[in-house]
């Protein structure tokens, strides 16, 4: 019996506590939702990045959060929220470690023992640029989204490139350690 009069006191506590909720919940209007954002929300600056002296990998994974949003506060996995990226000097990148003669880089033609391998030394001296476009597409989501988030990076080895006619905002940030002077 002592214990149904305890329970019944609880019970009534609740009740009480929740109609005061339900009433404070009137009084204050508060949205419930997670605002998601559209493509028309997206400003798609262009911006430039010097590699020189810089590691790849953390070179990548910058370039790959600015390339799909995250630095934005609107951002939304599905949506391209992203800015344009154009890289100079991609042929004065550094790799760390053995990795300039240890790393290799594979493709394959389709047909029996169509594989074919480069290390990152040769690929380094041959096409700069791929080397930093295969480090940033491994960090991109393999969809759809990826490969549109791919079209809007511009890599170049020297330092001129065409898009001049472009409002560029020179990014100065420190992302992982590296530290871009431009």
């Amino acid at each position: 019996m002592c214990y149904l009069r305890t329970t019944n006191k609880i019970l009534i506590v609740y009740l009480i506590l929740n109609t005061k909720a339900m009433q404070m919940e009137e009084h204050f209007a508060v949205k419930k939702y997670t605002y998601s954002a559209k493509q028309t929300d997206n400003p798609q600056r262009w911006c430039l990045i010097n590699a020189q002296g810089a590691v790849l990998g953390r070179l990548a994974s910058c370039i790959a959060m600015r390339l799909r949003g995250k630095h934005n506060p609107l951002y939304t996995p599905h949506v391209d929220m992203g800015d344009f990226i154009i890289v100079i000097n991609a042929d004065k990148i550094l790799l760390t470690g053995n990795k300039l003669e240890l790393k290799q880089y594979y493709r394959h033609s389709g047909y029996i023992g169509g594989l074919k391998s480069i290390n990152a030394k040769d690929l380094l001296s041959k096409k700069p640029e791929d080397l930093i476009r295969f480090a940033v597409k491994g960090m991109l989501p393999k969809n759809k989204l990826g490969t549109k988030l791919l079209t809007k990076l511009k890599i170049y080895a020297g330092e001129n490139h065409p898009h001049k006619s472009q409002k560029l905002l020179p990014l100065k940030f420190e992302c992982a350690g590296f530290k871009s002077d431009i």
